[in-house]
């Protein structure tokens, strides 16, 4: 439908005009991702960018690439790693999860962790300050064999509408 077309039904409808401005930018652009590097896709909030860095989990050095965007003062992001083995995966959740929770100074005020012999989750959100700013984190580690991935929102409290964090958080897919 283009914008002529939306604007007469709206003018039509009698619909309120913020709802024609709604239509032509809105803040959250939901697209679908997969990603090219590892077997994963995603809807990010607007279009993402890519960089891979070697991090240092508990000792464990790896190749993270981490594709991520921005609204306002919140990251929506996802990070993927391949771990030796599949034991050094899965204790790559707790890991990243307390590194993350560190970061922001936060208390988790919620968490559950699942494992099997393939596949290891923990979903967490933690609350905290920097510099003085409510800070809120929201995340799912998972664990694949040898692949582990965290997919997170994080940033300022009130930039983190519950209904676009659920959003993100529950499209992730491992096939």
């Amino acid at each position: 439908m283009t914008r002529r077309r939306f604007a007469a039904l709206v003018a039509a409808l009698g619909l309120p005009l913020w709802l024609l401005l709604a239509g032509c930018s809105p803040k959250y652009n939901w697209r679908d991702y997969a990603s090219p590097d590892a077997p994963y896709r995603v809807m990010f909030p607007a279009k993402p960018s890519t960089f891979t860095r070697t991090i240092d989990l508990d000792g464990m050095q790896v190749a993270m690439t981490m594709t991520a965007v921005e609204i306002d003062d919140a990251t929506f992001a996802v990070g993927a790693a391949e771990a030796p083995d599949a034991a050094r995966a899965q204790a790559a959740l707790e890991a990243m999860q307390v590194a993350l929770v560190r970061n922001i100074g936060a208390t988790v005020t919620s968490q559950k962790a699942t494992a099997d012999t393939d596949r290891a989750t923990r979903d967490v959100d933690a609350s905290g300050t920097r510099n003085g700013v409510p800070m809120r984190l929201v995340g799912h580690f998972e664990a694949r064999g040898k692949r582990f991935y965290q997919v997170i929102a994080m940033g300022k409290a009130d930039a983190l509408p519950a209904e676009q964090v659920e959003q993100f958080i529950t499209s992730f897919k491992v096939p």
